[in-house]
C-alpha cells in the first residue's frame, strides 16, 4: 500500500520507523512546522521530521492541514491510507475520505477511555491500573472511530508517564503494523466503541499545582502522572518547587514507618513532619507523602532533604 504518515512527537518516532523497517511504501511525510525553541528561538524541527530526514522520506510541513495547498498535495500523492499518530491537527471531512483504506490512527489509551491530547498523563494521574494502544479508523469526532486492535499494559503505582510514555510508544509501532498485515490479507475487523468515555485534556497550569488537602496516594499519583513534563509543583517560602519524585503512606501505615500518630492528628495539610535519610514526610488531607525529589526554579533536581537543609528548613513548616 502506497501510505502518508502523519504524526510531530517522539511518540510518532516508533510507528514511522516500523512502517519503512516493515517494507512499507511511505510516500509522504507530514508534520508540524519548526517552531521557535530556547533562549535564542531557533527554529526546532519536530522529532518526526528529524526522523524521515535520516530515513530519506518526503517531508511536508503545513501549517494548516485544511488549507487547500496541503489537500492538493495530498490528493497528489494518492495514498491508500494515511496514518496519524499524534499530528497535533485534526483532518477534514475532505482528507479522511481521501485514502481507499481510510485513516488509520494509533491512540493511548484503551477507547472509548481517554480520548483526547493527553490520555497517558491523565491514566496516570487518576491511578488506573492499566491503560494501551487502540488502533482505530478515523472519523470526524475526538477518538470516536471504530476500534481495530488493542494491546493492554499494566501500570504500576510508581510508573511515572514519561516510563509510561516510552513503553506504549513502543507498542504503538507494534500494534500498527499487526493492524496494516490484517488490514492486506482482510481480516481486519472493526468494533464500534461502546460503553463509558472520558477525556484527557490538554495539561494547563491549573493541573500543576499540589493541592494538600487531597490524599497522599491522589498527590503521588499527580505528582509521577507529570513527570518528566511539565512536573507537580509546590512552594515552600514563597519560592516555586518541582516535585519530581514521592511514595504514599496511607493513614493506616502512618504511626508505625514514620511519624507518630498524634502528630499526624494534629497536622495541618503541608505541614512538614519530619526529614528523614533521603526524604520529606507532609502531612496531606489523608495520610502522609514522602517527597523524594524536587527541584527548586532555576536549579538542577536534587533530594528533597538536601534542598530542605540547604534552606535551614525547620519541622512544622509548610508546603504550599
Amino acid at each position: 500500500m502506497r501510505l502518508v504518515f502523519m504524526g510531530t512527537p517522539d511518540f510518532s518516532v516508533p510507528s514511522l520507523r516500523a512502517l519503512v523497517q516493515g517494507g512499507h511504501e511511505v510516500v509522504g511525510v507530514f508534520t508540524q512546522p519548526d517552531r521557535p525553541c530556547g533562549r535564542g528561538k531557533k527554529l526546532k524541527p519536530s522529532p518526526v521530521k528529524v526522523a524521515a530526514e535520516e530515513l530519506g522520506l518526503a517531508i511536508f510541513q503545513p501549517e494548516k492541514i485544511k488549507e487547500q495547498a496541503a489537500i492538493n498535495q495530498l490528493k497528489a500523492l494518492a495514498p491508500d491510507c494515511i496514518i496519524v499518530v499524534a499530528y497535533g491537527q485534526i483532518l477534514s471531512r475532505e482528507i479522511l475520505q481521501l485514502p481507499t483504506k481510510g485513516c488509520i490512527n494509533v491512540h493511548a489509551s484503551l477507547l472509548p477511555v481517554y480520548r483526547g491530547a493527553a490520555p497517558i498523563h491523565w491514566a496516570v494521574m487518576r491511578g488506573e491500573i492499566c491503560t494501551g494502544v487502540t488502533t482505530m479508523l478515523m472519523d470526524e469526532g475526538l477518538d470516536t472511530g471504530d476500534m481495530l486492535l488493542k494491546r493492554e499494559v499494566f501500570i504500576t503505582d510508581e510508573a511515572t508517564t514519561g516510563e509510561l510514555h516510552d513503553e506504549l510508544m513502543a507498542i504503538g509501532g507494534e500494534l500498527l503494523i499487526e493492524t496494516l498485515d490484517q488490514l492486506e490479507v482482510g481480516t481486519l475487523m472493526a468494533t464500534p466503541q461502546s460503553g463509558p468515555s472520558n477525556y484527557a485534556p490538554l495539561l494547563r497550569r491549573g493541573h500543576e499545582g499540589l493541592d494538600w488537602s487531597r490524599g497522599a496516594v491522589d498527590l503521588h499519583n499527580q505528582v509521577r502522572g507529570l513527570n518528566p513534563w511539565p512536573g507537580a509543583f509546590a512552594t515552600f517560602r514563597g519560592e516555586n518547587l518541582k516535585i519530581w519524585r514521592s511514595t504514599p503512606l496511607p493513614r493506616t501505615n502512618v504511626s508505625t514507618e514514620t511519624v507518630a500518630f498524634s502528630e499526624v492528628a494534629t497536622a495541618e495539610p503541608g505541614q512538614i513532619l519530619q526529614v528523614l535519610e533521603d526524604r520529606l514526610v507532609v502531612q496531606t488531607g489523608d495520610g502522609v507523602l514522602q517527597i523524594l525529589e524536587v527541584q527548586p526554579a532555576g536549579k538542577r533536581a536534587m533530594p528533597a532533604r538536601d534542598f530542605f537543609n540547604g534552606r535551614h528548613g525547620q519541622i512544622g513548616e509548610k508546603l504550599e
